[in-house]
């Protein structure tokens, strides 16, 4: 559920925008100036928060663009499997299976307070506090 729209040339380096349906965080992006008969043109590099994977895409500077909604919540491991964590989050003390990136595996035991983001009710494991 998208609750933010913002022009392209609003849009700044590390502002977190939605591209095709995957959540991306812009990397860079340059604006040309308008010509005779058209208008501005925005291009951006973004590459996806959960997947990694790189967007080069160009836009009107009319354009608008959705926000994701983006929230960092804590959670401690109970368990580590093969691709994923079981964590409970430290708020609602609800148990989850999240998806771990493979930096991150061998920093990750058990018992181990992690910060996990959930985008558009995606979880991902981000950093361990």
């Amino acid at each position: 559920m998208v609750f933010k729209l913002i022009n392209a040339t609003e849009a700044r380096v590390g502002t977190n925008i939605i591209v095709e349906g995957m959540p991306c965080v812009v990397k860079s992006m340059d604006i040309s100036k308008t010509g005779k008969h058209g208008h501005s043109k925005v291009r951006f590099e973004a590459v996806g928060l959960i997947s990694g994977s790189k967007k080069v895409f160009v836009v009107p500077g009319h354009e608008r663009l959705e926000v994701p909604l983006v929230e960092k919540k804590k959670g401690q491991i109970l368990s580590v499997g093969e691709g994923s964590v079981s964590l409970m989050d430290l708020e609602s003390f609800e148990t989850l299976d999240v998806p771990i990136s493979e930096e991150l595996k061998g920093e990750i035991g058990e018992n181990d307070n992690v910060e996990y983001w959930d985008i558009e009710g995606q979880n991902i494991v981000k950093r361990k506090v």
